[in-house]
């Protein structure tokens, strides 16, 4: 096919020797299957700010650490340079995050670099050498569900014992090959101890995971890995060894209702930095 004008740069530094097809298109970024050194692999071209339509990204930043003084400023006055520098950071974090993890001993797909907005990784087959496919398009037996879900609780405690916690985490980002499940998708990301809406974030990830595979094993809606693990982290007590038992006897309401209120609050931030942007792509031009 032809290469996209984001892969050109690329491909002319030898880095990419051959694009073969666009796997899809998302809220945050297209992703194209290439070749590098003769391997199959995958490009995540990250869509500009303007473009990308993922919500609530300001909760997702909070905890975010900057180090230099002039790119919070620039960020903060939504300079062009702190504009260009956000996004950077943007894309860091699902590196940085998906480094972290694999080495924590969650699956994830390996990395290849970061280069101008594009995310170079490896791509997830299923047995038969074919693109993996979503667990959102699968069918599970009981068995296999009760299975998954125990192995998908055990990739957010290890994510949660390494200070992260994914934020966006459901059946549609989470590819099945024939090992199991790999997460995918991290740019959101968040730090466990820096983000105030860390634990609601927990929450949310748990309880779509077991929502999910409860379709197939519905014994799996009276667990509470969640309440578990959060109480457990909060103790100090989270560790990647922790044997978990799905049961926890806590109230979630107030935190239920805690988050649904930020969640809110960080739309209608992100909608006005959004039209903030508009106004001065406008002027600009």
């Amino acid at each position: 096919m032809k290469v996209p004008k984001r892969l050109q740069p690329l491909v002319a530094d030898g880095l990419i020797d051959s694009v073969t097809s666009r796997l899809m298109s998302g809220k945050e970024a297209d992703i194209y299957i290439v070749i590098c050194a003769g391997e199959i692999r995958c490009a995540k071209v990250y869509k500009d700010a303007v473009k990308r339509s993922f919500k609530k990204a300001a909760q997702y930043r909070e905890g975010r650490k900057v180090r230099s003084g002039r790119r919070t400023r620039a960020m903060e006055k939504r300079s062009s340079y702190g504009r260009k520098q956000q996004e950077e950071i943007w894309q860091n974090a699902e590196v940085d995050a998906l480094s972290r993890l694999f080495h924590a001993g969650v699956r994830v797909p390996e990395t290849f670099g970061c280069i101008d907005g594009v995310l170079l990784m490896k791509l997830i087959t299923d047995g038969a050498g074919e693109v993996a496919p979503r667990l959102d398009d699968v069918m599970l037996s009981p068995q296999q569900a009760l299975e998954d879900h125990a192995v998908m609780m055990h990739y957010i405690k290890l994510m949660l014992c390494a200070g992260l916690i994914h934020g966006d985490l459901s059946e549609f980002n989470v590819l099945l090959d024939e090992y199991g499940p790999v997460i995918i998708d991290l740019p959101q990301a968040v730090d466990a101890a820096a983000n105030n809406n860390a634990h609601a974030m927990l929450a949310r990830d748990v309880n779509n995971m077991t929502r999910y595979y409860a379709e197939f094993a519905p014994e799996l809606t009276e667990t509470n890995y969640a309440g578990e693990m959060w109480a457990l982290y909060e103790e100090g007590e989270l560790t990647p060894e922790t044997v978990l038992s799905g049961q926890f006897a806590g109230n979630s309401d107030s935190a239920d209702v805690e988050a649904v209120l930020e969640e809110i609050k960080a739309v209608m931030q992100e909608e006005q930095a959004k039209q903030e942007r508009l106004k001065e792509a406008r002027e600009e031009h």
